[in-house]
């Protein structure tokens, strides 16, 4: 009984030892892969900006003036960047020796960031550019994605989970942003609820159809009543609907578009597939540690009458 607990032991410090290493190959292809993805991000952002603009509601962009166009270019050159950094620095291990936390929330917009977007009043004729583009959120929430230190497969599994879902939020909030800086500049409708946007959204991601056109673009179709509306809304004589075209980053889009960003997604799959396989095999000598220690508390505590 001895030796087959040693042998127990032995076997999952091995486990330990492989699950330390492969921690340490997650860190280092994590940080391949989001300054990729950042970089790969920052592009495709740009693009999708470019192809509403220039294809979807050429007749709005054009009716900005030259300083107009500049000023709102460059407020999507400070959210991409801004979003790079921070997909960048996602996998940074910190020096402080707190574990990272079981569950992360799942929704991460919490009071500190999800303040409502503060901004003037757009004169008809003449918008004010210098205080246009002032009230955008620049700042993505901080979240802990500390390595855990403890060698376990759980610990490692949350701490890749928590990256995931870090990158989704950013995406998130970068479309969302966007999307506010072209309402701010009368490129998307102004008064096209937000609530109507992320409503959209999650139907388009549920429903797991195949966005034809562009990628990292959404599509909409909004009933409206029988008021005449702006001939900028896009509103087709004779019909009671609108047609929407909006950002929407998509990862999958972005990791097809781009060869590295999906050259390294394969890496973490692999690594995944590794991590599973390790996880497996350590519950199975969890188990048996178990059953040992159950056998020899039972013999320990048993008496003959």
């Amino acid at each position: 009984m001895v030796g087959s607990r040693e042998r127990i032991e032995q076997d999952l410090a091995g486990l330990e030892e492989a699950l330390a290493a492969l921690k340490v190959e997650f860190r280092s292809t994590y940080d391949g892969y989001l300054t990729a993805l950042g970089q790969a991000v920052r592009q495709q952002l740009i693009l999708a900006c470019y192809h509403l603009c220039t294809q979807a509601v050429p007749e709005s962009f054009l009716k900005l003036s030259f300083d107009g166009r500049q000023k709102m270019q460059q407020s999507v050159r400070r959210l991409a960047a801004a979003s790079q950094e921070k997909l960048r620095s996602l996998a940074t291990e910190s020096e402080a020796e707190e574990e990272i936390e079981e569950e992360i929330e799942e929704e991460i917009e919490s009071d500190e960031f999800e303040e409502e977007l503060e901004s003037d009043e757009l004169e008809e004729d003449e918008f004010e550019e210098e205080n246009q583009f002032s009230a955008i959120n620049y700042q993505f929430p901080a979240t802990n994605n500390q390595l855990p230190i403890a060698n376990s497969p759980e610990s490692l599994a949350r701490w890749q989970n928590s990256i995931e879902k870090s990158i989704a939020q950013i995406l998130k909030l970068l479309s969302r942003d966007t999307n506010r800086l072209l309402q701010q500049s009368e490129i998307l409708p102004s008064q096209l609820p937000e609530a109507v946007l992320e409503a959209a959204s999650a139907a388009a991601e549920s429903s797991g159809d195949s966005v034809a056109g562009p990628p990292n673009l959404l599509s909409l179709i909004i009933e409206t009543d029988s008021s005449p509306a702006p001939p900028n809304l896009g509103k087709r004589p004779g019909s009671n609907a609108l047609h929407i075209t909006a950002i929407k980053l998509r990862l999958s889009e972005i990791e097809f578009a781009d060869p590295g960003t999906s050259a390294w997604r394969q890496q973490i799959r692999n690594l995944s597939v590794r991590l599973n396989s390790l996880g497996r095999d350590y519950q199975k000598k969890q188990r048996e540690m178990a059953v040992v220690e159950a056998e020899s508390a039972w013999r320990s505590s048993w008496f003959e009458d």
